[in-house]
């Protein structure tokens, strides 16, 4: 019997299933993933359930037996190995055959690898998925130093746990501030004045040479400098699984490419969440987007799509990090301004940098500040006022009007 296949079963994949059932499709769902677990949420991962402060339950974008009760078949620890688009079949790696009319990528991405002598080693870890919290959860118990290789969002909220543990923390960062890729000077440097203040060591400009240790990671060994550490973490990026769907033919450049609609190049084969590049309304380029927002609104596009809507794919890109006592809530990305007004006090942590371009609000970065950050997405690609922007005596939400 055919029916819906979803490969992939994250928050997309979880999120999609869900939304195919209350659009009315009462056919055959199958969602598969290599995991363990029903479908759930990776952003806590590095935050909450690293700390302790959420529970296992908490994560799950919904209790697994809602699947049973939607008639979704899940289908975890299956890994799909190859897909015929042509007779509409999917072999599992263990050689089981699945038979789809429409097929659904939400496959995600996966850390990016370290490349030097000694990554190989046993005490480097990464941080994407259950599994790999868990072993960070063990190894922390007994850790005293831990390095972190990459000054992104990843590395620094699990910095922030670390130092609340009670374990010394430095970060190496290949470029000259902390999350050069992502954000301006002005937020990097606000980042990396809180964790320096909270005991976390920042060396950017680090050039990383190797990882060394007789058993198991001891080590990091940089051209000015040598690291001691019984952790080490690497957040250097991340890179979308692509691999399966260009195997059957799918068209894949940075993600698999789709269209607004969520279709891809092959007929009756959608995708949907971090493995995708999409077309961006507002800014008028493709993107590729690893944020759990885009990955639930995107996967609610794809799946009504599959059932023959034809429904854009529109929603303003979004996320947040907590680190500390500090919570970022971002809206666009801030590259993409000209100018900037502030409101609020650094010092104070709590403020906001309105980024513009000829007047046009292209991008918010608030902390601990969620109004302006939820104004900020209702303004998001419209002309505003920027004298009353600027002055704080002016309600933001009158900005609205």
């Amino acid at each position: 019997m055919s029916g819906v296949l979803i490969v992939g079963a994250g928050q997309a994949g979880g999120t999609a299933a869900l939304q195919l059932r209350a659009s009315g499709y009462d056919g055959d769902i199958k969602l598969a993933g290599s995991e363990p677990h029903a479908p759930y949420e990776r952003p806590p991962l590095s935050k909450g359930y690293l700390s302790g402060a959420l529970a296992y339950n908490s994560l799950l974008v919904r209790p697994e037996t809602t699947y049973e009760q939607q008639q979704i078949e899940l289908l975890k620890e299956t890994t799909i190995a190859r897909i015929d688009p042509e007779s509409g079949i999917a072999q599992t790696s263990k050689d089981c055959e699945i038979k789809f009319d429409r097929l659904l990528f939400t496959t995600g991405a996966r850390p990016r690898q370290l490349l030097i002598p000694g990554a190989e080693l046993p005490g480097v870890y990464y941080l994407r998925t259950i599994a790999d919290v868990e072993k960070l959860k063990g190894a922390m118990a007994t850790a005293k130093r831990v390095c972190l290789i990459g000054g992104g969002y990843v590395g620094l909220e699990f910095a922030s746990v670390a130092i609340k543990a009670g374990l010394d923390v430095t970060v190496l960062e290949s470029a000259d501030r902390l999350l050069k890729r992502v954000t301006t000077e002005t937020m990097s440097h606000y980042f990396e004045n809180l964790h320096r203040s909270q005991g976390v060591d920042i060396q950017c400009n680090s050039e990383i040479f190797s990882i060394e240790g007789e058993v198991c990671a001891e080590r990091v060994v940089c051209r000015n400098s040598v690291i001691e550490a019984d952790l080490i973490l690497v957040g250097i990026g991340a890179i979308p699984n692509t691999e399966l769907a260009e195997s059957a033919g799918v068209e894949c450049d940075n993600g698999i490419l789709v269209d607004e609609q969520c279709r891809t190049s092959v007929a009756n084969i959608y995708a949907a969440g971090d493995c995708t590049n999409h077309p961006n309304h507002y800014l008028n380029r493709r993107l590729r987007l690893e944020s759990a927002p885009n990955a639930t609104d995107q996967a609610k596009v794809a799946a009504v799509n599959m059932l023959g809507e034809d429904k854009c794919y529109r929603s303003v890109p979004w996320f947040w990090s907590d680190q500390f006592s500090s919570k970022l809530q971002a809206v666009g990305f801030s590259a993409d301004g000209t100018s900037s007004v502030c409101r609020g006090r650094q010092e104070e942590h709590e403020f906001a940098t309105f980024y513009l371009h000829d007047n046009r609000l292209v991008a918010v970065e608030a902390i601990n500040f969620p109004r302006a950050f939820m104004v900020g997405k209702r303004l998001y690609g419209l002309q505003v006022d920027v004298e009353k922007l600027a002055d704080s005596s002016v309600d933001l939400k009158s900005l609205l009007v």
